[in-house]
C-alpha cells in the first residue's frame, strides 16, 4: 500500500438503513477505482466489505468494515457500517473516528428510521454529510420524493446537485443542478453530453431554487444578493459549497445506482472536493502527567499518538487493532505506549485493512486508518503514544446495553471454552456483556437487541465450536413477610451416645429494611440459651434466609428475635442450635403472611410524538405507571415510567415495531415491589418442588 499524507485522505462513514444499499456503493466504488475486476453482490456473499461468516448467511452487515478505495492521488477511507439497530455499537466506533458521512437512501424505500437515525449521529458528532440516493435504475424509485422529504425535515440545507435522466422507464443520464446541464452514460461507461429533457425542465427549477437558496443562507451578502434578484456566478457557488459543505451547513444530495456503477464517479469526485481531509478537523488529548490539553489536530509534525477504535479477534487472521492516527507519523518497528495499561509494545509491522484483508504499509500519516496486529494488551478505545509524550484520548461513548437472556451451556464440560469464547466477542464488541447472576443461578448475555444475542450464539458454534442456549430469564423475585409470627421449634435427637438438642422460641416480623436480608437480635434471660449458642442461631438464620420457604428465592426485611428457649449441658450443640433456628425461621416465615417481591425498573422511552400514546398503552398492559411525559429535542417525547422487571423481556423487538426502529429505551433498577396475588400464586406453584 502507497503512503498517503494527511491532505490526501478522506474518512468516510456510510450510514443509512438496512437494505438502503451501502454495502453494494461499495462494491461499485471498488470496481470503478479498478481495484476489482466485478462486482461483488450482498446476495452472493462475495462482498468485500460483508466477509463475516454471518453476514454471508443473513446478507445484512454485522461488523463495520474499512475499505480504502484510492482515486486519483487520493486514498478515501470508506467505512461500511450496519444498518441494523442491534450493531448501533459498530456504527458508534466507526464514526467517531470518520471525518465526514455519506448518508445512503434507497430512491426506492425513501426516507427511513435509519436514514432519521444517522442524521442524528452526524448531528451529535458534529460531521460534514452528504446524501445518496441508490437504486435510481429502479421504476418505483422517486429522487424529487427523497429531496422534498428532506427538506420538510432538515430545510433549506438540503441541496440537490443532481436530478436523474430517464428514457423507457431506464436510468440513463443526470442532469447537473449547477451547471444546468445533461449527461448520458454511454456503453463505453464514459459520460457524453445530452438535451435537457422537457419533463425535467420543472424539477431542475424546483432543484436549483433549492440549491441556490442552500448557497444564500451561508452568508449575509448571498442573502441580500438573493432577494435582490442577483445570480451567483458558478465559481461563487462552487466556493460556497466547498467551505459550507465542509462546515456542514450545507447537505448535497447526489444519486445513481449501485448495480449499474452510475453516478459513483460524480460522487467519489464530490467526495474528494467537498468532504474535508482530517487536517480540517480538530481533535485533543490530555497529558497524564502534566494534566495539559495535547492539541493533536491530525498533525503529522506532533508527536506521535493513535487511538485504538476496534478490535478484530478471528481464529483464522488472529488480533488486529484498528487504529486511527491522532499526530505525528508511525512506522514499521515503532514503540508504542498505553497509559491506561502502563505497558509498552513494538508494533512491528504496520497493516491497512481491506475488509478482512490486510495490507502491509511503511507508515501511517496523522489521520489515516490502519491495523496493528497481535497487541496482546490493547484494547477498543486505548490510547496510544510515546512514553516521552503520553497522551490519552477521550474514550468512545457507546450504546448500553439492555435486552438481555440467560444462557445455558448445551455440552457439558464446554463452560470454560464458552467462557474464553465470550470473552474474545467481548473484546471485539463493547456492546456485549455477560454478568453472572449467583442469587437466581443464573448467567445472563446483554446485547442491544435479541438479533443480536442470536448471532452471538451462532457465532460461538461458527468460530469456536461450542453451543449454547437462550431463555428467558429468570426474574429476581425476592421473599419478605408482613406480619408478626411467635414460634418455637425444638431439635431432639437420640441415636445411642450423645444426642443432638436445641430448643428455640423466637418471633419473626418485618424489619422495614429491604436492602438487608435479616436482623438478629435476642433478649433471652436467665440463661435458658447460652451465650455461646447465639451466634449458631444466627448463622441458621443466615442459612435460611439464602432460600425462602415460600418460593426459595432469597428473602430481605425480616426481623428475627431469640427470646426464649432451652438447652441441654451433654446433648446441645452448636449444629443442634443451627437446625432449630432454620426450622424455626421457615415455620415462623410462613406464618406471617409471606409474600414475593418483584424488582421495578425505572424507565425511560424517547419516541417521536406521535407515537407517545401507542407506547403509553402498551406500558400499561405491561403493568407499567406512567410517571411523566417531558417534550424533548427534535419534535420527540421522553416518557418515564416505573415497570416491573419480568415485563421488559421482549420490549426492545416491540418497541421497535410499534415506532419503525425510532424508539429508543433505558432503565435502571428501582426498588423491590409487592407482587400482585396472581403473579404470586403462579410463581409459588411453579417453584413447589424447589420449596419442598
Amino acid at each position: 500500500m502507497n503512503i498517503y499524507t494527511t491532505d490526501k485522505i478522506r474518512n468516510v462513514v456510510l450510514l443509512g438503513h438496512s437494505g438502503c444499499g451501502k454495502t453494494s456503493l461499495v462494491e461499485a466504488m471498488a470496481y470503478l477505482a479498478k481495484m476489482t475486476t466485478r462486482m461483488g453482490k450482498v446476495a452472493d456473499g462475495n462482498t468485500i466489505s460483508d466477509y463475516d461468516r454471518e453476514e454471508i448467511k443473513r446478507h445484512f452487515s454485522v461488523n463495520t468494515s474499512v475499505v480504502p478505495i484510492l482515486w486519483e492521488d487520493t486514498k478515501v477511507n470508506v467505512l461500511d457500517t450496519p444498518g441494523l439497530f442491534d450493531f448501533v455499537g459498530e456504527v458508534e466506533e466507526a464514526v467517531s473516528v470518520a471525518d465526514s458521512a455519506i448518508i445512503v437512501v434507497s430512491g426506492k424505500n425513501g426516507v427511513e428510521a435509519g436514514t432519521k437515525k444517522a442524521w442524528e449521529i452526524c448531528d451529535k458528532y458534529k460531521l460534514p454529510r452528504m446524501i445518496f440516493v441508490t437504486n435510481m435504475d429502479n421504476d418505483n424509485a422517486s429522487f424529487r420524493q427523497v429531496v422534498e422529504d428532506l427538506q420538510e425535515m432538515y430545510g433549506k440545507c438540503i441541496a440537490p446537485f443532481h436530478l436523474p435522466v430517464r428514457e423507457n422507464k431506464e436510468f440513463v443520464g443526470y442532469v447537473n443542478v449547477l451547471q444546468q446541464r445533461a449527461k448520458r452514460w454511454t456503453s463505453q461507461g464514459d459520460v457524453e453530453k445530452m438535451e435537457v429533457p422537457e419533463y425535467s425542465a420543472e424539477n431542475l427549477n424546483i432543484c436549483r431554487t433549492a440549491l441556490m437558496e442552500s448557497v444564500a443562507e451561508t452568508n449575509d451578502d448571498f442573502l441580500e444578493r438573493y432577494f435582490n434578484g442577483d445570480e451567483f456566478s458558478e465559481n461563487e457557488i462552487r466556493q460556497a459549497l466547498r467551505l459550507n459543505v465542509a462546515d456542514g451547513n450545507i447537505v448535497p444530495v447526489l444519486m445513481g445506482s449501485n448495480t449499474l456503477a452510475r453516478g459513483i464517479y460524480t460522487l467519489m469526485v464530490d467526495i474528494i472536493k467537498y468532504l474535508p481531509n482530517p487536517e480540517k478537523r480538530s481533535l485533543a488529548g490530555i497529558n497524564p502527567k502534566t494534566n495539559e490539553i495535547f492539541p493533536a489536530d491530525y498533525d503529522f509534525s506532533k508527536p506521535k499518538s493513535a487511538y485504538v477504535w476496534k478490535t478484530i479477534v478471528d481464529p483464522f487472521i488472529g488480533k488486529y487493532s484498528l487504529i486511527k492516527v491522532n499526530s505525528g507519523v508511525l512506522k514499521t518497528d515503532d514503540v508504542l505506549y498505553n497509559h491506561h495499561k502502563n505497558t509498552e509494545e513494538k508494533i512491528g509491522k504496520l497493516y491497512v485493512m481491506r475488509g478482512n484483508k490486510p495490507e502491509e504499509t511503511k507508515e501511517l500519516h496523522a489521520g489515516d486508518i490502519g491495523a496493528l496486529a497481535k497487541l496482546a494488551s490493547v484494547a477498543t478505545t486505548d490510547s496510544l503514544s510515546t512514553q516521552k509524550a503520553p497522551v490519552v484520548y477521550l474514550r468512545t461513548s457507546l450504546s448500553t446495553p439492555y435486552t438481555y437472556k440467560r444462557y445455558a451451556v448445551k455440552k457439558k464440560g464446554d463452560d470454560d471454552k464458552v467462557s474464553q469464547a465470550l470473552q474474545k466477542l467481548m473484546a471485539e464488541d463493547l456492546t456485549l456483556k455477560v454478568e453472572n447472576d449467583a442469587a437466581n443461578s443464573q448467567t445472563l448475555l446483554y446485547g442491544m437487541g435479541e438479533q443480536h444475542l442470536e448471532i452471538v450464539a451462532s457465532k460461538l458454534l461458527e468460530r469456536y465450536k461450542v453451543e449454547i442456549e437462550l431463555k428467558r430469564p429468570k426474574t429476581a423475585f425476592r421473599e419478605t413477610i408482613l406480619k408478626k409470627s411467635d414460634v418455637e421449634y425444638k431439635y431432639k435427637k437420640q441415636s445411642g451416645g450423645h444426642g443432638q438438642y436445641g430448643h428455640v422460641k423466637m418471633t419473626f416480623e418485618p424489619s422495614g429494611d429491604l436492602e438487608s436480608p435479616y436482623v438478629f437480635e435476642q433478649c433471652v434471660v436467665g440463661g435458658a440459651v447460652p451465650k455461646n449458642y447465639f451466634p449458631a442461631v444466627e448463622k441458621g438464620i443466615q442459612e435460611a434466609v439464602t432460600c425462602g420457604p415460600l418460593a426459595s428465592y432469597p428473602v430481605v426485611g425480616v426481623k428475627a428475635v431469640l427470646y426464649d428457649g432451652s438447652y441441654h449441658t451433654v446433648d446441645s450443640s452448636e449444629m443442634a442450635f443451627k437446625v432449630a433456628a432454620m426450622q424455626a425461621f421457615k415455620k415462623g416465615f410462613l406464618e406471617a403472611a409471606p409474600i414475593l417481591l418483584e424488582p421495578i425498573a425505572s424507565l425511560k422511552v424517547l419516541v417521536p410524538d406521535k407515537y407517545t400514546g401507542d407506547i403509553m398503552g402498551d406500558l400499561n398492559k405491561r403493568r407499567g405507571r406512567i410517571l411523566s411525559m417531558n417534550p424533548s429535542d427534535n419534535g420527540y417525547q421522553e416518557i418515564l415510567a416505573d415497570i416491573p422487571y419480568m415485563e421488559l423481556y421482549g420490549y426492545n423487538t416491540d418497541l421497535r415495531s410499534m415506532t419503525g426502529g425510532i424508539g429508543t429505551y433505558s432503565y435502571s433498577f428501582a426498588r423491590y415491589e409487592q407482587t400482585p396475588p396472581d403473579i404470586q400464586e403462579k410463581e409459588v406453584s411453579a417453584r413447589a418442588d424447589k420449596s419442598d
